[in-house]
């Protein structure tokens, strides 16, 4: 393990310059992740009721204490997948030097921890950076921390890194570099682990919910017999997973129906790209699913739960200080931004990543006379032709979520609004999406040089 680590700390160390940018997100998004994991860790420090100098009351509580905290802790699953997508980036920029690993003997395996290290690395540099600013700020805000706190602290500083290793290694389980310099998935993927898991899940929520739901009508709420984080855990399982799946098959479905009955060159590229790995981008769409269902709902409940504020405002009916609710709403928006930001730079280097991974056939394509404007052309419509009709349909479900919560809100008295403001969320998504495609276009000039056709 020294002998590894040794070679990582040599390999960053070695990196050119067109690297440090891939060095610096990952270290920008363990930051992100220490920020999150320091936050949620402080906030459960606290025991019972207490009373902070901001947020308008809003974490003074032991409830709502504990949203946030569920909120900060899934807000880290991206985080993680975007660390991912930096280490199987960085696993193909480097290959030539992973290939001189093997040609010195060095097993495959050894060779992709060896790149996960490099990650972990660059994860503590974001951890440090992080704690180091944390500190002073929990000093400032409370003058004398629990021992809670400092465990905390201590725990998500030095867990940070080996949860960005971790992902290193689990995104580059499939990745093979050759003696020769070919970086390459050991086996296609199929879909059939992400589908049984779905439905593994699923199985579980269907069996356990009911006695869950017993349970707590029984009274038997917290005793060894509670299901109830059992059923949480698998329905935020089956979701996730069921979403990958499902964005998987679509972009298998589109690539062949598109090849079939195109005449365009561009879609043509695209959709065979498609057809033949539909799971390359799934993870990344799958997010931006999950994204515009939560913005599409949030922005529908929003405007709902702001209009019913300033309605009881007016009639002096409200239990706390409006402030206490615009805050959390405040927090939810920014939560879910953060998300979609994070989620927009997965997708952007999921397509840089897309592009050095078949540099040597884009470079033989442009030597046999595709023009480069084509090859553009068929790496934007490779993110937008699977996203279009994922997008509609998460756009609907999330306005459905709108106009039921405010059909429920309505007292009857009144009638209920439609909030149409929800229905932009999904166009504005998608065109961040196409946005962060675009952003990866510079690197098409880089991969189509003709040197690259010396290593195919």
């Amino acid at each position: 393990m020294r002998t590894d680590l040794r070679l990582a700390w040599l390999l960053v160390r070695g990196s050119d310059r067109q690297e440090w940018w891939r060095i610096a997100l990952t270290a920008v998004g363990a930051m992100c992740a220490t920020g999150l994991g320091l936050a949620a860790a402080a906030l459960a420090s606290v025991r019972g009721h207490y009373s902070f100098s901001f947020g308008h009351g809003l974490l003074d509580d032991p409830g709502e204490r504990s949203g946030v905290i569920v909120a900060l802790s899934l807000l880290l699953v991206p985080v993680l997948g975007f660390l991912g997508q930096c280490t199987r980036i960085g696993a193909v920029h480097r290959d030539r030097r992973a290939a001189a690993l093997r040609l010195a003997g060095t097993e495959p395996g050894r060779v992709r921890r060896i790149v996960a290290l490099e990650t972990g690395l660059a994860c503590l540099l974001g951890s440090v950076l992080a704690t180091s600013v944390a500190v002073p700020v929990l000093l400032g805000v409370w003058q004398r921390p629990p021992a809670l706190a400092w465990a905390g602290t201590a725990l998500v500083a030095v867990g940070v890194p080996v949860l960005g290793t971790a992902a290193g290694v689990l995104a580059l389980r499939r990745v093979m570099t050759s003696p020769l310099g070919w970086v390459r998935r050991s086996r296609p993927r199929t879909g059939r682990g992400p589908g049984l898991t779905f439905l593994g899940a699923l199985l579980v929520v269907v069996v356990a919910a009911p006695l869950a739901v017993a349970s707590t009508s029984a009274g038997t709420t917290g005793s060894r017999h509670d299901l109830g984080p059992l059923v949480v855990f698998a329905a935020l399982l089956a979701v996730g997973v069921g979403t990958v799946w499902l964005m998987g098959t679509l972009s298998g479905l589109t690539g062949r129906l598109l090849a079939a009955r195109t005449g365009s060159p561009a879609v043509l590229i695209a959709a065979e790209r498609l057809r033949d790995d539909p799971w390359a981008a799934a993870r990344a769409h799958a997010a931006v699913l999950l994204v515009t269902v939560v913005g599409t709902g949030f922005v529908g409940v929003r405007q709902v739960l702001l209009a019913d504020l300033e309605d009881r405002r007016r009639q002096g009916s409200l239990a706390a200080d409006t402030a206490f609710y615009t805050t959390g709403v405040n927090l939810t928006a920014a939560a879910i931004g953060l998300a979609l930001v994070f989620v927009l730079v997965a997708l952007a280097v999921g397509t840089a990543e897309s592009l050095a991974t078949r540099r040597r056939g884009l470079a033989a394509q442009v030597a046999a006379g595709v023009p480069r404007a084509v090859l553009a052309r068929a790496l934007l419509l490779e993110t937008a032709l699977p996203l279009a009709p994922a997008t509609l349909v998460a756009g609907a479900g999330g306005s459905a979520i709108g106009i039921a919560y405010a059909r429920v809100a309505s007292d009857g008295s009144t009638g209920w609004s439609v909030p149409y403001t929800a229905l932009l969320v999904p166009a504005g998504v998608y065109a961040a999406c196409l946005l962060a495609a675009t952003a990866s276009l510079p690197l098409l000039r880089r991969s189509v040089r003709p040197g690259e056709l010396r290593y195919a």
